[in-house]
C-alpha cells in the first residue's frame, strides 16, 4: 500500500512538473514566435498590432529611422515604421526578417495628417513568391482593411528590394 502511495505521489509529481514547464512556455514572450499569432488575416492582425501588442506603446522604431521620415511620395509624404521584437532582434543580427517579424508603418499626407496603416506580416510558407510577406493596409481611425494578403502593388513595389527581404528601408539579408 505504501509503495503504491508513493508511485501515485511520484507521477502526480511529475505531471504538475510537465504542465507547469508547459505552461511557464505558453505565457513566455519569445523573440522566435508569436504564440497568439493572428496568421493570415487581416482583421485579426490589425487586433493584434493595436490591442494585444500595441505597436505604439510595445514595439520599436524601424533601427536608423526616426518619425516622419519623408518619403518618395509612395506610401505617403511621411512615414513611421514600427518593428516588433522578433523583426528588431532579426535587423540586430542582420539575418534578413524572421518568420513571425511584423513592420506597421504609419502613412502620412503632407499635411502630416495619418492617413493609412501598412503592415508586413512574415508567415512561414505563405507566400514563397513574395519573401512569405502577408500584406496588409488599413484605414487610420477604425481599421477598416484597404487591402490584405498577397497584394500584388505591394509585392511588385517592394520586389526591387527582394535582396533585401522586400524592405525598402536598410535590413541585412541572410
Amino acid at each position: 500500500m505504501r509503495k503504491l502511495l508513493v508511485c501515485s505521489l511520484m507521477a502526480a509529481s511529475v505531471l504538475w512538473v510537465g504542465y507547469a514547464a508547459y505552461a511557464m512556455h505558453e505565457t513566455m514572450e519569445s523573440t522566435t514566435m508569436i504564440t497568439d499569432a493572428p496568421g493570415s488575416d487581416a482583421g485579426k492582425l490589425y487586433t493584434y498590432i493595436t490591442q494585444v501588442k500595441p505597436y505604439r506603446q510595445q514595439w520599436d522604431l524601424m533601427p536608423g529611422e526616426k518619425k516622419l521620415e519623408p518619403t518618395d511620395g509612395h506610401h505617403a509624404s511621411f512615414i513611421t515604421c514600427y518593428v516588433n521584437s522578433i523583426a528588431l532582434a532579426s535587423i540586430k543580427e542582420k539575418k534578413g526578417l524572421a518568420d513571425g517579424s511584423i513592420l506597421v508603418a504609419e502613412n502620412y499626407g503632407a499635411n502630416k495628417n495619418l492617413e493609412s496603416l501598412s503592415v508586413m506580416y512574415k508567415i512561414k510558407g505563405y507566400n514563397a513568391g513574395g519573401g512569405d510577406w502577408f500584406w496588409a493596409k488599413y484605414s487610420p481611425n477604425d481599421g477598416y482593411v484597404l487591402e490584405s494578403g498577397k497584394v500584388a502593388s505591394c509585392i511588385s513595389c517592394h520586389a526591387s528590394k527582394k535582396y533585401n527581404d522586400y524592405i525598402h528601408m536598410a535590413v541585412a539579408k541572410r
